[in-house]
């Protein structure tokens, strides 16, 4: 059986690859202290009017009612911004999960394939408040595109999303917000009622370096249960060729989780590709 921690061992050697070969750039080097660290902390918007591609890897371990389990999830997430008028965009965040697990269920062995897929749109004002306050509001959906039924929830969900954020300085702090109840799917399979809240803070460098704090937390109504990951990372925008590319590692720890969720530490690998528009 393939050991669940080569693939995240692949995926840092390749990561760690990508940084020597980047480096900071000659233009990260030029630019860092202007146009490198405003493009460093936009990225720090969830909101932002770029069109980006984050790349993520998560990696999470003692999962399942023996505490033998372990995941890997490669989260694409593409945001593309609309213009809906002179004074609101549209902006989509899109999560595409990649998952390897094993272990987590007695008796199944390992899965691995494409998750349930989350959407959210957010209508959002071009400039922010008088205070500084970037905000936006709309629908988050959950699409049953898992091609396994152990690494999906069968089910379609549907409900309101929200964040709001201030950029002060060096500073972005704020917080997303959304809740999902499932609608239809199959009737054998748990019903979804959750909420997630997502309250982070980043601190950005002249040299575009950045280091950010977040949890995850989410709570079930139907299982009463929470589960609260607490991440830090650090991350730095490199010039590869001509592409801005934001790269992220980080640790997290479960501070609380179901009896068959994830616990201990938690490792993250991101890189975020900005496109031109």
């Amino acid at each position: 059986m393939t050991n669940p921690r080569v693939p995240l061992m692949l995926a840092g050697a390749a990561a760690a690859a990508v940084c020597m070969a980047a480096g900071p750039g000659p233009a990260a080097a030029s630019e860092g202290s202007g146009g490198q660290a405003d493009l460093a902390q936009d990225l720090t918007n969830p909101i932002a009017n770029l069109v980006t591609i984050p790349i993520q890897a998560n990696y999470d371990q003692d999962i399942g009612l023996a505490d033998r389990g372990s995941k890997l999830a490669v989260n694409i997430q593409p945001v593309i911004p609309f213009d809906v008028n002179e004074d609101w965009n549209l902006i989509t965040r899109t999560i595409a999960p990649i998952v390897y697990q094993d272990d987590i269920f007695p008796g199944e062995g390992s899965q691995f394939g494409l998750g349930d897929i989350n959407l959210t749109m957010f209508f959002s004002p071009k400039q922010p408040t008088a205070g500084g306050l970037t905000w936006g509001v709309g629908p988050v959906m959950v699409l049953p595109t898992a091609t396994d039924s152990l690494i999906g929830g069968k089910k379609w969900g549907a409900g309101p999303a929200a964040i709001g954020l201030v950029l002060k300085g060096p500073w972005t702090v704020g917080v997303l917000a959304n809740h999902v109840w499932s609608f239809a799917g199959d009737s054998d399979r748990p019903d979804i009622n959750n909420t997630f809240l997502q309250p982070f803070a980043a601190y950005t460098w002249p040299s575009a370096w950045t280091a950010s704090v977040q949890t995850e937390t989410s709570y079930n109504w139907e299982t009463e249960d929470w589960s609260v990951p607490v991440n830090v990372a650090l991350s730095r925008l490199v010039m590869i060729g001509p592409l801005p590319v934001s790269l992220q590692g980080g640790v997290g720890y479960w501070l609380q989780s179901p009896d068959t969720g994830p616990e201990g530490v938690r490792f993250r690998l991101q890189a975020n590709f900005v496109l031109p528009r």
